[in-house]
């Protein structure tokens, strides 16, 4: 008598789409997926499935549910309460639901203010009377539903309860597969587990660093010419490595880009923008706290966009979570 096979449901919430591809990347690997998985859904992107038929599998009857994307609107939050009910074992998969993503920088407005800018500030809308979407509309008795855009951006634990998290955007293949044979082999992960190193991603980059690291001006990547072997930090250049958790395999660095942060902070890491940003002003050789005021706009100003450098991936999770 054959095994019965596992069965995994996937689903995207606010995010752009690169976590499906990541699945795709595992490529033949799919094929081994296969024989021992049955893939009941994969909302909304590879498959058509209604959301009532979703609804009406019986609650557990996935063994793991993979959730991408943060929690933006009504209907993320429904999806995601469904997909907990169904799953055994649910997964926040890529940084946006592990910690809102780059979608959570919409933190730093509201909606109010998301949608004066985008349906009547912006030079190309033509909307005076400053018409924006509405959750239920009648046109002559057919009636209408959009889900509800929400004041904030969420990340997936602070709506459900949450198994195992696997940051990075998009998680690599090796890691996916990590998790897949362990669901194949029966060793689950403990409840909480990250998928993810311990260690910052210093731990695991192979470029050259200065033992006293000083600096006096902060370059953007493309202002200057890269030394590909030597710390990105020692140029002037940020690279969030030493307040980001190691396990992608230094693959941005590898290619002479900068880490942006989207494994999340370390364990130790009470924030980590802020954890960066106190390296920053070490690095520069001053104390933030016996600096004046003027004296850290001063310094902040060579950095552009301070709030999209410390915390691209991880606002909503962050000790600043949103502009109040």
């Amino acid at each position: 008598m054959a095994k019965e096979k596992l069965k995994l449901g996937f689903y995207m919430g606010a995010g752009c789409g690169g976590c499906d591809i990541a699945v795709l990347d595992i490529h033949e690997k799919l094929l081994d997926v296969i024989e021992v998985a049955d893939i009941v859904f994969w909302a909304p992107i590879a498959a058509d499935a209604k959301y009532k038929d979703i609804e009406e599998l019986p609650d557990g009857s996935v063994d793991v549910g993979f959730y991408w994307g943060a929690v933006r609107n009504s209907e993320q939050e429904h999806m995601a309460k469904v997909l907990r009910d169904k799953s055994k074992i649910l997964v926040a998969f890529g940084s946006c639901a592990v910690s809102g993503g780059i979608p959570g920088l919409a933190n730093i407005a509201n909606r109010e203010e998301i949608f004066r800018v985008v349906y009547k500030e912006t030079a190309s809308t033509d909307n005076p009377e400053f018409v924006t979407p509405q959750t239920i509309y009648d046109d002559g008795g057919h009636e209408l539903t959009l889900p509800e855009f929400y004041d904030e951006v969420y990340a997936l634990d602070e709506i459900v309860d949450v198994d195992i998290y696997m940051p990075l955007c998009p998680p690599t293949p090796k890691l996916i597969w990590t998790v897949i044979e362990a669901v194949v082999s029966g060793n689950i992960p403990p409840k909480g587990a990250i998928i993810a190193g311990d260690k910052t991603l210093c731990s695991e980059c192979g470029r050259k660093k200065s033992e006293k690291r000083r600096i006096t001006k902060i370059y953007r990547p493309h202002e200057i010419m890269l030394d590909q072997e030597r710390c990105f930090l020692d140029q002037g250049v940020i690279c969030m490595g030493p307040a980001t958790r190691a396990g992608c395999e230094a693959i941005c660095i590898n290619a002479n880009v900068p880490c942006r942060g989207c494994m999340g902070p370390t364990k130790e890491a009470f924030d980590q923008g802020g954890n960066m940003l106190n390296l920053i002003a070490t690095i520069f050789g001053v104390d933030l706290e016996e600096m004046t005021e003027e004296e850290i706009k001063s310094l902040m100003k060579q950095i552009k966009d301070p709030l999209g450098t410390f915390y691209r991936f991880y606002l909503p999770k962050s000790l600043l979570r949103r502009r109040r």
